[in-house]
Formats: C-alpha cells, structure tokens, sequence
C-alpha cells in the first residue's frame, strides 16, 4: 500500500506530502470514491505494435493506445483502458482525418517514433510517455510526466480518465473558452460543467460553456491540447503543483488532439479545422441590438422602436424575452400583450427593424399545450433510469424536456419554428439550456439520452446538451428559411458549437469588475474557437451609471456580438436612458459600428474561410515578447484595428502598449511607432482605437440599420505605410447562402509606399456584383507632394487634399493599379 501511495503521490499536482496524504483519507472516507481513490492503474511497458493505415496501436498487454495522424500538424492520442475502444464518435469533430503529406513509424533502442513532416510523436517503451517534438528545432514542446492512467468507476461503470504533464518554468497557456478571471490561465484550476451562473464574479468556476481547449506557448513555441471528452472534465494549469498540468474527466475516453503550431493563430486555425469555423451570419445580425427581460406589451415595444428611429440611433434588431409567450410555453403568443405579432412585427421589419425572440428547452406539462403533447405522443422526451420522464420546474412551472441528442428529435424541434418564422421572426435565442433546472441545479446524473445512438447517462450528455439543441434550431431554420442564413444564439454549449450559433458571456453584472471581464472573456472565447460572442452590455443585473454604460458601449463596437440587456428588475437602459452627453456619445459609437461595418463583414468573412480569430489578444500579436503574456486589456479586431477599452471609471486617460510597427490613431491621424507604450487621453467621448500602418479600411455611410439604403461609393481610407501591405475586403448578398456558390467577391489591396511614390494594387474573386460603381480614396500620410496620379496607367486631375492633408479622389470600383507620383 505505501508503494502505491508514492507512486500517487509522485504523479498528483500536490507538493505538499502530508497534504496528499490528508486528501487520500478525506477520499477514503467518502461513501461514494471509497478505497478507489488510491487505485489507479497505469500504463505498462509496450508490448506489440500494429499500424493500420493512419493509426498506430501501442499496447502493454492488456490496455492500449491509439496514436493517430490527422494531419502534418495534428496526432490525436485515445485510451482504452481494457484494450477495446468506444465507437469513434464526436459531436465536436464532424471529419477527423485531414490531408497528411507523409507519416511513417520508426523504433529505436528505448522508443517508437511516429512521425510527420512538421512533428514527432514520441511513445518510450519502457513507461508509455508520451511526449511531442518539433522536428525542425528538435525542441521537446509537450511531454507526459507520468503515463496516462484511469479508475475504475464503481457507480456508474467506466473510468475516471487522467493525463499528467509536465509544466515548463516559462510555459504560460490559454483558451478554455468560457472562463473569467485573468487571460493567462497558468497557475489555475478549472471545472467543466455547463452551468446557469447567475451574476458570476471573478475567478467564479464552474460557466455556462466547455470547451476543453487550451493553447500553451513556451520558448516562443505554441501547441494546444483538445481533450474531447464530454463528461465533467479539469484542467490544473501548474495550481497545486507547479511543475505539472493535467486534464482529467469523471468518465468516457481519455482522448485528445495534440495541435502544433509553432504560432498562436496556426493552433486556433489547426483547432477550428477540427471543429468548424462560425457560419457567416446575416449582415444585420452584426448591428446593434436592443433586449431586456422584457419588453412588453406590444406598445411598449412600438415605443422602443420609435425611440431609436426618431433619436437616430441605428439598431437592427429588438428582443422579446419569455414574457412574449402564454404562460412562458414555448412557440405561443401571449395574445394579451400581443394580440397581433405578425402585423407587429412587419411593421417593425418596414422600420428596418428585426425581432428576436427567445426559446427554451423546458416544455410545460400541460396535455392541452400542442407542443407537449407532439413530444409525449412521439416519446420525445427525457427519461430517467426507472423509465419514468425526467420533469423539473423552470418558468412554466412542472416541465418535460426534449432529448436533442436523438436526430429524430432534433428534426421535429427544428419543424417546431414554421409559425414563427412565417410570423416574420427574423432570430432565435436559445436560452436555460444548461440545462438549468429551478432548485436541482440541473438534470439528474441517471437520465438517458440516446446520443445518436451511441447511448449514455447524463454525466456524458449534460455538456453537449446546449449545443445539440442550438444545432436543432439552427438546422431546421436553414430548412424552414431555405436560402437565408439563421441567426441563433445559445447561453450553453460545447467545442463546434460555434457551427450552430453566436454566444453571449451570460448574468453579468453591471459594474467595472464586469466590464474588465466582458474585455477579457470576448478575448478567451475568440481564441478558443467561438468568435461570435458578446456579453450583455450595461451588466445585466445592477444599476450602471452613464459613464459606465457608455464605456461598455464603447468597448460593444468592438465586440463580435453587440447587443444590450438587463434583468426586469433593473431601470430601462436604452442608449438615450442616462441622458446628455451619453446619449450623443453613445449614438457616435453605434455609428462608428455601422461606419466600419464593411470591414467588420470581411473579418466576420475571414475566420468563416480561413479559420482566424476576430479578436487577438497582444500574446497572439507578439508572441515572442513576454511582457505580452499578462496584457489583457488591449485586442485587435481582425488584423488592422487596435482597440484599448477604458476600463476605470473616470479615467482622462490611460496606458496603451502598440505591438512592433507603426500605427495611426484612428481619430487624429497621429503616426506612433509601435513597441512602445504611450499614455492617451481618453475623455468619455472617445477611447483609444488605432489602425495599423498600410491598412486600406473600407468604410460605408452611417445608416439606421444594416442596408438601410444603397451603397452609391465605397470609402477606402489608405493609412500610408513604406512597406508592402496586403488588405482585404468582402463583399456578398448579406443574407442568403449565395456565396457557397461563390457569389460574392473577395478584394485583396496590396499597397507599397517610399519616398517618390505611392502604388495600390487590386484583385478580385468571386461572382458577386455590387450596386455602387466609385471608390472614394482617402490616403492619410503621404510623406510627399502630390504630382500626377494614374488609374490603370489613365492620368486623373480631380483630386484634393483636405484640411488634415488627406489626399481624396474617386477611382471605378474595378481599378488594377493606382500609381501616386510625387510632384
């Protein structure tokens, strides 16, 4: 028995021996853990090998590991304990294999070595650690410090799963997805378990969302680790031994992707190939957006809407909470508050205006409620392990919940959204679907679900729950609408939920801690794979003053999702609600949202494509610096703008770091050198944004809502750099899946600059053709005289040069090359 203490003792997280040893006793003493806390088994020596095709089998004669070639830059590693792996099936990853240039397997004298191109996944004979390897610096970037190693489970069957690695000194690491507290999670210990955190506070754990993916970097190397286990999982980032990091789960496989990089961004793109990008949304889901808990009657609603619309203050959609329903059931109209939605909400729609409305999973007891009674007919629901229907309280009072992990039921919930769509409802959020459940927290461990057939408790279904009902959502409105894009929203989900919907951070609260964490938290999500996120501005419990609310709306412009929201029992918070000057202030900053909303669309564009974050933290911006790794304030959006939030209240000014390079404030076209700090003013109306050097932004005229009117000319503001300097731009329909058929059009601007002139150079792609013809050019900074201008080698006299020295002039939208010639 002392043996088998060492030994635990010499691979847990705890430095302190007789504190282990007090743990073990508590462990011991527990009716439930018992005399199996001390039992853990390890992997032996390795016995035989076997490859088949990309995978390669390891065993030490009774347990055995895969170790699978994904691609050059991803080897997936699965445990099975007893020899015999569970079905391969994941709800985060739709196709596991990718295209690999060339692996191979090679035995040495203490190893085996299964390589690719880019790394080498090395397995040591005599204990079974595993360890990875970056093949042009031979640098050790990931290793076991014990082998991986299991628990039987008494009570419910199956294994505890544990992975022990070593912690680099350097080694710093991030990601997790849906966390607060500090960006750099190391030194940290976290819990996995989708929960309703209502008003959460700083460092609180377990969130709404898991996402089981953490990106490391040490000696300027990054790799990420995607342990896909949806059971409740930890991570220990180095918190109670700082020498190691671990990752363990209550149950299911012990499996995880290993994601090289050597960058930040390489990993979060190798990630998202395994689990999906966002899908591009509609164009107007990326204005501003107005909710609270909850606007009603419909009058009150005809109000809100009119105040935006004679106030000038543009906003594309406005928000029914569960007050709109009869009697909180789900997909009916209180008819009381809203005697007529359909001809409501297409006057709303003539405005410009959307409506979203919410939808959650509880579906009320109730034999006289259609709803319910499709779902007991059809045996839709959830049952608990003596067959009889899992039921629990939420707003409707004694309710049934769908089982979205059966495709039946996902299909018949997604049909569940015809009436309302025909009524003209424009998007959907899914909310409580943890899922919360009043007083248990949540659904008992015994209910079953069928897991697309691959059948499992609640334990292995409670993190995905979320997510498969978004999924329901989203697919059956792509049916019902046809060639519209949804708009979804969901408050739980798991790893790929980011294909089915937008996220928000969920009950905050509105004070400054909470707007430091909404910064923070946007940052976390973007880089874990969920882009499409944003938190409730204002703080949706609590009472922000105006200055509060206005920095929170400055830092919304910024935020992928922009929406407002507050509890019914908190005053109204409009943009106008606290008065002059926040109103004016606050009407500057929604427009600025709608001024760069072409390039707000092409970064939306640019992770959907290619896989890059829309929000990057500095440690992704420089990597290599690590004065970078603790900064948290300040993110880009996309790679062209810096944006630095004021996060304390009455702040004149403050302290913003500008990565290497050279970058121009965005307000006064001031040039400042990057790798430097500078200290910027920061009145109320205004906030420390920057562009980075070269940069063509497009820009369109502010509007009331997205497409309120045509686009006649295009703005490109051209931030003179002296180097070479790739832009992009994109361009489609707003609403429709046209651009799968490539009809949409990406345009890359390359510009170069020196002393004697000034060259920008255009390619187009794609099918789609716009309404406007003119480009109207707005080059900041040229360090000379204008002489002669020449659009495709064709001399134009028409230009100016205004009172900040901006060059302006016109170009058609289809120039090659535009040459600027000192005079």
């Amino acid at each position: 028995m002392q043996e088998e203490f060492d030994k635990e003792f010499e691979v847990s997280n705890i430095n302190n021996k007789e504190q282990f040893e007090e743990e073990v006793v508590q462990h011991l003493n527990n009716p439930v853990t018992g005399i199996a806390a001390i039992k853990k088994e390890y992997l032996g020596a390795i016995r035989n090998v076997k490859q088949e095709g990309n995978k390669f089998f390891f065993s030490d004669g009774s347990s055995s590991v895969e170790v699978r070639v994904i691609s050059d830059q991803i080897i997936r590693v699965r445990l099975a304990p007893q020899g015999t792996f569970l079905a391969d099936f994941s709800y985060a990853v739709e196709e596991v294999d990718q295209k690999v240039s060339t692996f191979s397997i090679k035995e040495i004298e203490d190893a085996f070595l299964v390589a690719t191109n880019t790394i080498t996944c090395k397995i040591t004979k005599a204990d079974f650690l595993i360890s990875f390897i970056d093949n042009l610096t031979q640098q050790v970037t990931s290793s076991d410090a014990s082998s991986m190693h299991w628990e039987e489970n008494a009570d419910f069957g199956g294994y505890y799963v544990y992975a022990t690695k070593n912690c680099q000194p350097e080694e710093n690491f991030y990601g997790l997805g849906d966390k607060s507290g500090n960006l750099n999670l190391r030194g940290r210990k976290f819990v996995n378990w989708n929960t309703d955190a209502y008003s959460f506070g700083w460092d609180q754990d377990p969130l709404y969302r898991t996402i089981p993916f953490y990106i490391s970097i040490h000696q300027n190397k990054a790799y990420g680790i995607f342990f896909d286990n949806t059971f409740k999982s930890y991570f220990d980032f180095g918190m109670q031994n700082h020498e190691k990091t671990s990752f363990w789960a209550d149950g299911g496989e012990l499996q995880y992707y290993y994601i090289h990089g050597p960058h930040m961004m390489d990993v979060v793109k190798r990630y998202q190939s395994l689990t999906g990008t966002h899908q591009l949304p509609p164009k107007w889901a990326i204005g501003y957006h107005q909710c609270r808990w909850s606007y009603y009657p419909e009058q009150k609603v005809r109000e809100l809407v009119d105040g935006f619309r004679s106030r000038q203050i543009p906003c594309d959609a406005i928000y029914l909470d569960i007050d709109y329903m009869e009697g909180y059931r789900c997909f009916t109209w209180n008819k009381k508050y809203f005697p007529n939605p359909q001809k409501m909400i297409k006057d709303f729609a003539n405005q410009g205006m959307k409506t979203v409305v919410m939808i959650d999973p509880g579906i009320k007891v109730d034999d006289n409620y259609w709803v319910y009674k499709e779902g007991k007919e059809k045996n839709y629901f959830c049952r608990r392990a003596d067959d009889y229907f899992m039921e629990g309280h939420v707003w409707p009072g004694r309710c049934r919940f769908p089982d979205f992990t059966n495709p039946e039921v996902r299909e018949w919930w997604g049909g569940l959204y015809k009436e309302l769509v025909e009524a003209g409802v424009a998007g959907f959020w899914n909310d409580m679907n943890e899922p919360a459940v009043f007083g248990a927290g949540t659904f008992p461990n015994d209910v079953r679900h069928d897991y697309d057939g691959h059948r499992g408790s609640h334990r292995k279904a409670h993190n995905i729950y979320g997510m498969q009902m978004v999924r329901a959502t989203y697919e059956g409105l792509k049916k019902i609408q046809q060639n519209k894009r949804p708009f979804t929203i969901t408050r739980a989900g798991y790893s790929g939920m980011q294909r089915y919907a937008s996220v928000w951070t969920g009950d905050n609260v509105a004070t400054w801690e909470h707007l430091k964490m909404a910064n923070i938290q946007c940052q976390r999500m973007s880089i874990s794979g969920v882009p499409f996120c944003g938190t409730d501005i204002g703080g949706f419990s609590g009472e922000p003053d105006g200055e509060l609310f206005t920095r929170w709306i400055q830092l919304g412009v910024f935020s992928p999702f922009m929406r407002a929201h507050s509890a019914g029992d908190t005053r109204e918070r409009e943009p106008w609600s606290f008065e002059e000057p926040f109103t004016s202030i606050n009407r500057k900053f929604i427009e600025l949202r709608y001024q760069l909303m072409p390039y707000i669309y092409s970064v939306f564009w640019e992770h959907h494509r290619y896989g890059f974050p829309i929000l990057r933290p500095l440690v992704m911006l420089e990597q290599e610096s690590e004065t970078n790794y603790y900064r948290q304030d300040e993110f880009a959006f996309g790679d062209k703008l810096l944006v630095c939030p004021v996060l304390e209240p009455g702040a004149s000014s403050r302290r913003v770091y500008l990565p290497k390079g050279q970058w121009y404030n965005y307000w006064t076209l001031e040039l400042l050198h990057g790798g430097s700090e500078y200290v910027i003013d920061t009145p109320l109306d205004s906030m420390p944004l920057f562009v980075k050097a070269g940069a063509v932004m497009p820009e369109s005229p502010v509007m009331q809502y997205v497409d309120e009117k045509p686009i006649e000319e295009v703005w490109l503001n051209v931030y003179y750099a002296d180097c070479e300097v790739n832009s992009f731009m994109y361009e489609d329909h707003g609403d429709t899946f046209a651009y799968e058929q490539e009809v949409y059009l990406e345009k890359e601007f390359n510009i170069k600059g020196d002393a004697t002139g000034f060259t920008i150079q255009q390619t187009i792609k794609g099918l789609y053709t716009p309404n406007y013809e003119l480009y109207e050019f707005r080059i900041i900074a040229l360090p000379f005289n204008v002489g002669k201008i020449y659009i495709d080698d064709r001399e134009i006299t028409t230009f100016s040069i205004d009172e900040r020295g901006v060059l302006r002039f016109k170009s058609n939208k289809n120039f090659s090359r535009i040459n600027i010639l000192k005079g």
